[in-house]
């Protein structure tokens, strides 16, 4: 199996919101840094915190948090970041600026507080092959764990690798991502059966696992698997130039920065 068979282009996408303002800590030293009688160095100290308007402060993070939802919800969630198939990218980018408009309205208002919200979005090809290994052994790990709850008979630790992988869908091409709908499919129908028959009808969980299937989930695994066998026995690429474009709102005193990532980015 190679990348192009696994991955859709898309966006590697990196999110950042804050708050800024509407809130004062103060530090009261209560015994200075000493040594006691047995030695140890010890200090001892309380912190004040102090919300001058506590309405505008919830304000602040309510737009805050509506902001990352309008930009995460066009977006897959993984462990390395957010993730955007290419045929959402119009999607994304009117989600951008739906998010800030949120922030400017309230910035617009506030007298104490002020929301920022900033992405960088790096471009992933379908032909990556680092990329179609990351994402690949990311969701080998969570068909281990969807099998890893079955066999413990643990249905909220099912539901949770599944709803993960479900997410990462959305980044895989149709072939791989019929593997993995089927092999969710058959995970949330083992968690069901187990909450029916052993938190319901009380019986044991070993005779509920004993008739559940992992068929599907066992497919997409060896799957994942023969990819990253048939990559490792490739040739090493050359390293290809990376650039990142901000894709930002202008903020005063703004400092640069730079992004290293373990696979190419074009924008």
């Amino acid at each position: 199996m190679t990348a192009i068979s696994v991955l859709k282009p898309g966006l590697l996408v990196s999110l950042k919101t804050s708050v800024r303002g509407g809130v004062n800590y103060r530090r009261v030293d209560l015994e200075s840094d000493h040594t006691d009688e047995k030695g140890a160095r010890v200090a001892r100290w309380e912190t004040l915190r102090e919300i001058p308007d506590p309405a505008e402060f919830e304000r602040a993070h309510a737009a805050r948090g509506k902001a990352r939802s309008l930009v995460a919800g066009v977006c897959c969630p993984s462990s390395f970041g957010l993730l955007c198939p290419s045929d959402k990218e119009v999607e994304l980018k009117a989600a951008i600026e739906e998010a800030r408009s949120v922030t400017r309205a309230h910035n617009a208002a506030a007298v104490l507080t002020q929301v920022s919200v900033y992405v960088l979005m790096g471009r992933i090809a379908q032909t990556d092959e680092e990329a179609a290994r990351a994402i690949s052994a990311e969701l080998r790990e969570l068909l281990e764990q969807m099998q890893a709850g079955i066999t413990a008979a643990d249905p909220e630790a099912i539901r949770e690798a599944a709803n993960k992988a479900r997410a990462l869908g959305g980044m895989l091409s149709a072939e791989v991502a019929g593997k993995v709908s089927a092999a969710v499919k058959e995970a949330r129908d083992a968690a069901r059966l187990i909450v029916a028959k052993v938190e319901k009808a009380g019986l044991t969980a070993a005779d509920v696992v004993k008739v559940c299937s992992v068929q599907a989930i066992e497919s997409a695994r060896f799957a994942f698997l023969d990819l990253e066998e048939a990559e490792a026995e490739a040739q090493p690429i050359a390293a290809r130039p990376v650039e990142i474009q901000a894709e930002e709102e202008p903020a005063p005193a703004q400092q640069a920065g730079s992004m290293s990532l373990p696979f190419a980015l074009e924008v």
